[in-house]
């Protein structure tokens, strides 16, 4: 990998900065021991022959400094981790091509759409002046309330679970339980699990956490009975939940665990994703970058060509976590599905892209064989499927 000689440079950088800094360190102190000989040498001389003594102390001590000679032994050092700096320099460049314009394609955009998208990034993030201060500047200040108003709320409820304050929390779950419950989502339970912990661990009574057992975790009894009981036996060790078996409650880590999945509730009945679109996209872009980098240097005089092309002109692979939709390859043409050329369901199961089932039925006009099974296909019958 391409990395690891960046990698590989670095490490001999490091190692050659090391040793010339170790070596200058060690010169000085040589440096600084023999004038620190020399200035006891002066001060021990006797006043009667100071002027001479101190001359020869000068002198011996102008002769140690030459037979160190500290600029010829740091040259050697200096010289290698200059080497090296230029090397990295060089591998850097080679791995990392500051010019990725050669990568650019001509598609068409919409600035609004695209300003927007930013902007959630910003307020998504917490950054609410610079999402105001980016619309202001696009000419779109009028946007603003509208797209942080949400964010605004969750960041509220986030800042007081930092304080271990859960009840903004608790009264946004209440305002939307049935949407939660819609999507499958336990954040009601997990919220008044620790509102439960909570008191217990703060010095409030066995009487008073049952009581908000029984309002808040009994609808939860049948569902998730292993949890609920795990909760009632904790009232065995009130204000000493630290020393008992269910210590791993009182974790910090399950505060940013809880805060995480409200954030991804949150932004899951807002109808958006838990990450950035624009942070999946860049992460996405860097990962795929050098690939079309190394591509376009190759056909470089063929840029034209691909700017005309509906396609990326390379296989691209990706991680798993940017693949969002699947990807059907028509086993006849041998071409990738598209929304001019659909994947297609067989009466047999099998699948083909469209344009192969016109083809191979004459524009529907007669059943054919699928190449997979002896079925006989009738292209009238031949669902769509979406990708």
């Amino acid at each position: 990998m391409e990395l690891n000689s960046v990698k590989d440079a670095f490490d001999r950088v490091t190692k050659k900065q090391k040793l010339s800094s170790s070596k200058a360190q060690e010169l000085l102190d040589q440096i600084r021991q023999e004038i620190e000989h020399a200035l006891e040498s002066m001060q021990s001389v006797s006043n009667t022959d100071q002027s001479r003594d101190c001359k020869t102390v000068l002198n011996e001590l102008k002769a140690s400094l030459l037979k160190i000679a500290p600029l010829g032994q740091m040259e050697s050092t200096q010289k290698e981790l200059n080497v090296a700096l230029n090397k990295y320099g060089k591998q850097v460049e080679k791995c990392f091509n500051p010019d990725i314009s050669k990568a650019y394609r001509n598609i068409d955009m919409d600035t609004r759409t695209l300003n927007q998208i930013i902007a959630n990034h910003f307020y998504r993030q917490g950054l609410f002046d610079v999402g105001d201060h980016f619309l202001s500047a696009v000419g779109e200040p009028e946007s603003a309330a509208i797209m942080k108003s949400p964010f605004l709320e969750m960041y509220q409820i986030l800042q007081a679970m930092q304080n271990q304050n859960l009840e903004p929390a608790l009264n946004w779950a209440a305002t939307n339980s049935d949407k939660l419950a819609q999507s499958g989502s336990d954040i009601v339970l997990k919220l008044h699990s620790m509102q439960f912990v909570k008191i217990l661990q703060n010095g409030g009574s066995r009487d008073e956490a049952l009581h908000y057992a029984r309002t808040h975790l009994s609808p939860f009894a049948s569902s998730h009975i292993a949890d609920v009981q795990k909760l009632m036996t904790c009232l065995l060790w009130p204000g000493k939940l630290d020393k008992s078996p269910y210590h791993a409650l009182l974790s910090p880590s399950n505060w940013d665990n809880l805060a995480e999945e409200l954030k991804r509730q949150f932004c899951n009945l807002l109808g958006q994703s838990y990450n950035s679109p624009l942070s999946v996209t860049v992460a996405a872009g860097v990962q795929v970058l050098p690939a079309l980098l190394k591509f376009m240097n190759v056909m470089a005089g063929r840029k034209q060509e691909w700017q005309s092309n509906n396609q990326l002109p390379v296989p691209i692979e990706i991680d798993e976590e940017f693949q969002f939709h699947s990807i059907f390859v028509c086993p006849v043409s041998k071409e990738q599905a598209s929304e001019d050329n659909p994947p297609m369901l067989m009466s047999c199961g099998h699948v083909l892209c469209k344009q192969s089932i016109l083809k191979m039925s004459k524009n529907s006009t007669k059943v054919f064989k699928c190449p997979y099974c002896p079925s006989d296909i009738d292209a009238a019958q031949c669902r769509q499927l979406c990708l």
